[in-house]
């Protein structure tokens, strides 16, 4: 049975310590900021990049993981031995699906895989997580395939951002569009939902929509357990981690991650986003 190797993208933005652990290789998306190209969490971290968005007045844009770029990557792993499964942005936020699609045809026939995840960031990383940790235990291609359809019906996510300028702005905003010009003190509540950004609801402060976020993955955990509990933050870890806490003391899940929104995704919601996300045990 041959080996399986799973690719992905920057937006997933999964701790280093996970990624080294499960040898996942990461394709960074283009950040374009004040006329330079920065690869997304390589060239410049979350960190560096919130601090710069709120000082300068450049519009920052951003560009999808080019064909070569997967070419390369595959060809490479299939010369060490490995099966390939592809877990990318969803297609409706970046073509950078399209671009591995693009990049297997020069590999006809190749034990490759390019899933349409509808899934981005966290959620995105959950079942990356997932399929790695198959993988590393000798799953085979076909058994991760599964494995990724299976974790993308139990995962789950929520999140508010400090301002729907950003999303608008970079016309990732779906059918929330219609939240513009609500009162300044009004906070939307957001999810992922078929691979695009759409409006779940809104509330008075951002403290309450963290709280109505938490409210709504119990509503959605009903009767199952929480396996992951996953917050991420833009620029905003003394709220996330005020969130996490009361997500792991609330839902007492098996396992929770701490981290950033990439720089990539960031660009277009902007600081002060705080996520939640779940991925629920198997019945």
């Amino acid at each position: 049975m041959s080996k399986v190797a799973v690719v992905t993208d920057s937006t997933t933005y999964l701790p280093a310590e996970i990624i080294e652990q499960y040898s996942i290789r990461v394709l960074p998306l283009t950040l374009n900021l004040e006329g330079k190209e920065y690869r997304d969490g390589v060239d410049i971290s979350a960190t560096e990049f919130y601090k710069r968005m709120k000082k300068t007045e450049s519009v920052p844009t951003t560009s999808q993981v080019n064909t070569l770029s997967f070419e390369q990557t595959f060809g490479e792993l299939l010369d060490e031995g490995y099966d390939i499964i592809t877990l990318l942005i969803s297609s409706g936020l970046s073509a950078t699906t399209q671009s591995a699609l693009q990049a297997k045809k020069k590999y006809e026939g190749a034990p490759i895989e390019v899933l349409e995840t509808k899934l981005v960031a966290m959620p995105l990383g959950l079942q990356v997580l997932t399929v790695a940790r198959a993988a590393k235990s000798g799953a085979s291609l076909a058994e991760c395939k599964s494995i990724a359809e299976s974790a993308y019906q139990r995962i789950g996510v929520y999140f508010t951002v400090e301002s729907l300028t950003y999303l608008h702005r970079g016309g990732r905003i779906g059918g929330a569009k219609r939240l513009l010009g609500t009162a300044l003190n009004i906070k939307p509540i957001l999810e992922i939902r078929d691979g695009l950004i759409m409006p779940r609801e809104s509330v008075i402060s951002q403290r309450k929509a963290l709280r109505r976020m938490l409210d709504l993955t119990e509503k959605d955990l009903e009767g199952r357990k929480a396996q992951i509990i996953s917050v991420f933050h833009a620029a905003a870890p003394e709220l996330a981690q005020d969130l996490l806490d009361s997500a792991a003391s609330r839902l007492q899940p098996e396992e929770t991650i701490f981290t950033e929104v990439s720089p990539v995704i960031g660009a277009h919601t902007g600081p002060g986003t705080v996520s939640l996300t779940y991925l629920a045990a198997e019945d």
